[in-house]
């Protein structure tokens, strides 16, 4: 049993929630490897740290001996995932799903140990079923179950229109558990309830329902709004290492705990505490901290040699151009901003002629580059930091 306990303090590490934690005992009391699915819909060719969190759940799991199954869902990726969404969200073409296809089945391997992995196409088995076989997979859940759903259930009561098609995607990916017999599903916590439907069909195709362990959404940059490509506040994990290096020295430092937390693979809990309370006491400085995880995320998404480089060139652009540790964090509203709107806002520069006037003569920069363009317009969900001449610094996120 104390292996068995060492084992649950892994996989609950940073989780949201486990359901249930009971059922998952008795399934590792069997001795055998579990098959642990988590789904990911194409829906863009790049993935971000915000997509991470559930990889390296995963690759935790498979170090403890269990089967890793990245299930890839071109077939449901065709529907669009209407969670949280209040509209219809677009459908991507065949072409597109299997181009952002191939891009995910490179990156995942960054993380993943591909000898135990199986990565797996829904289109597999949903291709296969006929017209007959889906009307009986839809008649085992029910409408006043669908719209028990926060997304469904707001549009439905604020008059927004619900698509048939819709309410076949959480079935869908129920399914997708029973044709791969899962005995656990991550997921993030705003998939719960097509998790959970997974378990509600498992049993009655007359499997042992899957345990569901969800995990926290990652905020993005700006330490507020989920981590998102078309929000502007995301670290991509394909991305250039001196430009990964920056956006992470970019967060704050409560949000480097999280990051830590949710992110990190080289260090335990109890090592990530203990970091926390020398930042706290003053023991060390939290930006030494931020290095670190900056350096480990760029070594495992690039190399070794890319971190190191990555944090020169950061040492040579901002520490000894004298930014300093601790800098006014600005929230502003109403973006997108004009850069100039955006240095007179944060009491940068006292009017955007004065701003502009900055620009022309090369006294602005930007997350350490010097700005040009005086039409640049920041977007909301951005957290950069700028710089007015030799001494004025600030960190704003546009909301």
């Amino acid at each position: 049993m104390t292996q068995i306990n060492e084992a649950l303090d892994i996989i609950k590490r940073g989780c949201e929630e486990l359901l249930l934690e009971a059922e998952l005992v008795e399934k590792l009391k069997s001795g055998r490897p579990l098959r642990i699915k988590a789904g990911f819909d194409p829906t863009a060719p790049d993935l971000h740290l915000g997509h991470t969190v559930l990889l390296n759940k995963m690759r935790q799991l498979q170090e403890l001996g269990h089967e890793a199954m990245f299930l890839i869902g071109d077939f449901t990726g065709m529907i669009g995932d209407p969670t949280g969404k209040n509209v219809t969200r677009k459908p991507l073409t065949r072409d597109e799903v299997i181009d952002n296809a191939r891009s995910y089945e490179q990156q995942i391997f960054k993380i993943l140990d591909p000898e135990k992995t199986l990565v797996m196409f829904n289109s597999s088995w949903m291709n296969g079923m006929s017209a007959a076989d889906l009307v009986g997979l839809a008649a085992k859940h029910t409408v006043a179950r669908m719209l028990e759903r926060d997304d469904f259930h707001k549009r439905y009561s604020g008059g927004q229109p619900i698509a048939i098609h819709e309410f076949l995607y959480p079935l869908i990916q129920g399914y997708d558990s029973v044709a791969m017999k899962a005995d656990m599903e991550l997921g993030g916590t705003d998939q719960k309830f097509n998790l959970l439907v997974g378990r509600e069909l498992q049993k009655h195709y007359g499997q042992a329902p899957q345990v569901v362990l969800t995990m926290p959404i990652l905020e993005g940059l700006d330490g507020v709004q989920k981590m998102s490509k078309s929000l502007g506040n995301y670290i991509g994990i394909a991305e250039d290492p001196k430009e990964m290096f920056g956006k992470i020295m970019s967060i704050s430092d409560d949000l480097m705990w999280r990051y830590f937390e949710l992110l990190s693979l080289e260090l335990s809990g109890d090592e990530i505490r203990a970091m926390r309370e020398k930042a706290a006491s003053g023991e060390e400085n939290p930006r030494n901290f931020k290095v670190r995880l900056a350096q480990e995320l760029i070594a495992r998404f690039h190399s070794r040699k890319a971190a190191d480089e990555a944090l020169v060139d950061f040492e040579a652009r901002f520490r000894q151009g004298a930014m300093p540790d601790n800098m006014p964090q600005l929230t502003l509203g109403g973006g997108p901003l004009g850069i100039a709107q955006v240095l007179k806002q944060a009491n940068l520069t006292a009017s955007t002629s004065e701003g502009l006037r900055m620009i022309d003569q090369g006294g602005i920069k930007l997350n350490g580059e010097k700005v040009s363009d005086r039409a640049l317009v920041l977007a909301v969900g951005e957290t950069i930091v700028l710089q007015v001449g030799k001494r004025k610094f600030a960190r704003v996120t546009i909301v």
